[in-house]
C-alpha cells in the first residue's frame, strides 16, 4: 500500500528503467480525481486495448468515450515499445474486481497467479482507485501478435513501478485477473510477464541502456540514426543524459543511450 507517485516521479521512474516515453499534452493534469478517490495505490493492471494504430489508440485511450470520458489509463504501449503518456491520477480503466484478489495483491502471498476473481465491473471493489493502468495496442483476439519490444516495454513499465513502491512482480496483474469478466491482456500469460519483470527486479535499474562514445561529426540525431534506427529519438538521448544544449556534444564525449 503506498501514496500514488508524483506526475514527475513517476516519469523518471518509467525512464530510469530505460522506458522509452512520449508524452501527450497536459496528460500530468488529465485525471477522473474529481469523481472519486486515486490512491492508495496497491500495484498495476495490464490490459490490450482491442484496436490497431497507434494514433487512434492513443486518442481513444486519452479522450475515452461518450459513456466511458478518458483517460482510460496511464500509459498506452505501443507495438514499438514506446509508451504513450495520455493522464496521471484517476482513470477509467480498471472498473469493478475482486477485492480478495486485491488482498492477495498487497500482501503478494499467491502463487503463480491470484485467485481466479468471482466480482467484476457491477460488483466489484473500485480498482481505479488502487490501480496504475496500461493499454496495450492489440485486438485481443489470440492472432494479433505481440511484439518483443512491446512484450519489453510491458516488463520495463512493471518493475520501474516496483522499484518506485518497493513491490515484488506479484503486484503486476492482468485485467483479467482482476475482473471476473475481462479476458485482457490476451495472448500472453500474466504468469510470464510477472517472471520477466521479477527478473529485472534482479538488476539494475535501467539495464540495457548503452553508452556510446561520441566521435568528430556526431550530432544526437546521427547518434540516434545510427544507434537506435530512429533520428527522431535525439530527445531520449538528450534526456537521458541531462543535455541542456542538444548541439553542445563533443568527440570523445561518453553518452548513455535508451535500449533500442
Amino acid at each position: 500500500m503506498a501514496n500514488p507517485l508524483s506526475a514527475d516521479q513517476f516519469i523518471k521512474a518509467l525512464r530510469a528503467e530505460g522506458v522509452r516515453v512520449q508524452e501527450h499534452g497536459s496528460w500530468r493534469t488529465h485525471n477522473r480525481n474529481r469523481k472519486g478517490p486515486w490512491g492508495p495505490v496497491n500495484g498495476a493492471i495490464i490490459h490490450h486495448t482491442v484496436t490497431s494504430g497507434t494514433d487512434r489508440s492513443v486518442a481513444i485511450c486519452r479522450d475515452g468515450y461518450a459513456d466511458l470520458p478518458g483517460p482510460l489509463c496511464h500509459g498506452v504501449i505501443a507495438k514499438d515499445g514506446i509508451v504513450h503518456l495520455v493522464g496521471y491520477g484517476r482513470a477509467n480503466h480498471a472498473g469493478g474486481g475482486d477485492g480478495r484478489v486485491l488482498d492477495h495483491v498487497i500482501a503478494e502471498d499467491y502463487g503463480t497467479r491470484p485467485p481466479a476473481p468471482t466480482r467484476g465491473n457491477a460488483d466489484g471493489t473500485d480498482g481505479n482507485r488502487h490501480f496504475y493502468g496500461f493499454e496495450c495496442i492489440n485486438l485481443g483476439d489470440g492472432k494479433d501478435p505481440w511484439p518483443e519490444a512491446q512484450l519489453d516495454a510491458i516488463a520495463r513499465v512493471g518493475a520501474a513501478l516496483c522499484r518506485a513502491h518497493d513491490w515484488s512482480a506479484k503486484s503486476v496483474i492482468g485485467h483479467l485477473e482482476w475482473s471476473d469478466d475481462k479476458v485482457d491482456p490476451k495472448g500472453f500469460a500474466m504468469a510470464s510477464m510477472r517472471d520477466r519483470i521479477a527478473k529485472r527486479l534482479k538488476t539494475k535499474p535501467g539495464a540495457g541502456t548503452t553508452t556510446y562514445t561520441v566521435t568528430k561529426g556526431d550530432t544526437l540525431w546521427s547518434i540516434a540514426a545510427s544507434k537506435l534506427g530512429d533520428g527522431a529519438r535525439w530527445a531520449e538521448i538528450a534526456k537521458l543524459n541531462a543535455l541542456k544544449n542538444a548541439d553542445g556534444i563533443a568527440a570523445g564525449q561518453k553518452l548513455k543511450l535508451p535500449a533500442k
